[in-house]
């Protein structure tokens, strides 16, 4: 394996033309560059910040093996990787004089990244953030269920949606990262988030989706505020979230944990969903 067998480019298309249906041949797994990739087309190029991202194919005799993308100011995002392709990455991008923040992969495809990373450019490297993807089985609601019922944000519910989206990503160490404006547009634009509201019509907890993208929907944004948590608000409306994806259409329903995190890994194990695969976020510093 060669580092020249990489191949490359800030072209979108060009990208999605080489590299689509491997994506699209495992969602579950593609489900973060398959949503991400769905936004840069329908939302813009610059969506995740000014900086032009990069995309990256590896082929051996015209199959794609695997691919990256990076749009800063993340992280680079990685399909799964053999250790020697992973070897090959970081020496072209080294070669390159790329600069990268930190990786996000599947957990082994992270740690050989992170190691070859650090031969080639000696920077140090500490572990972020490991999380576990979900697939939904058989959903089971919570029950007794909270008062109240759930509807789909309107324009109406923006500014609660920016000061959640902002809480939200506050407490999971992202805020900044996305400009919450514009993500909850986004969602009220697709539909995507979802309220639970208690009977007088006080919004108490938020599940957004992602768009259906290759048969697979994304349940992400669960949040309650603080001081109203403890009280089944999160799990209705995530279960919820869940039945609308499924009811829509789509074939799989997924989503993210923090494994430090007990109490939300437990909540959707409850109410159906099951371990995919483990991913982790490596952050690289100098």
């Amino acid at each position: 394996m060669h580092q020249d067998d990489w191949h490359l480019t800030h072209d979108l298309d060009a990208f999605l033309g080489r590299a689509g249906d491997f994506l699209a041949s495992r969602p579950a797994l593609h489900t973060v560059p398959l949503t991400v990739l769905h936004n840069l087309r329908s939302r813009g190029a610059n969506v995740y910040g000014e900086e032009a991202p990069v995309f990256g194919v590896l082929e051996t005799d015209g199959r794609v093996e695997a691919v990256f993308f990076r749009t800063p100011p993340y992280w680079i995002n990685l399909t799964s990787l053999t250790g020697e392709q992973a070897e090959a990455l970081a020496a072209r991008l080294a070669s390159d004089g790329h600069r990268l923040p930190g990786v996000f992969a599947e957990r082994g495809t992270a740690d050989a990244f992170v190691e070859a990373w650090k031969r080639r450019t000696g920077s140090e490297s500490g572990l972020w953030k490991s999380q576990r993807l979900y697939r939904l089985g058989e959903l089971t609601p919570p029950e007794p269920a909270p008062e109240g019922a759930s509807r789909i944000a309107v324009s109406a519910d923006r500014a609660q949606l920016v000061r959640w989206i902002d809480e939200f990503a506050e407490s999971i160490g992202e805020h900044g990262l996305q400009e919450s404006g514009a993500l909850a547009d986004a969602r009220i634009a697709h539909g995507g988030a979802l309220l639970w509201e208690t009977p007088d019509g006080t919004p108490v907890s938020l599940a957004a989706v992602t768009p259906e993208v290759a048969g697979q929907v994304r349940v992400t944004t669960v949040y309650t505020p603080a001081a109203l948590r403890g009280r089944g608000y999160a799990g209705a409306v995530t279960a919820e979230a869940s039945r609308a994806a499924r009811a829509s259409g789509a074939r799989e329903v997924l989503l993210f944990t923090d494994l430090a995190n007990p109490t939300s890994n437990g909540l959707y194990q409850r109410i159906g969903y099951r371990p995919v695969a483990d991913f982790a976020v490596h952050r690289f510093t100098r």
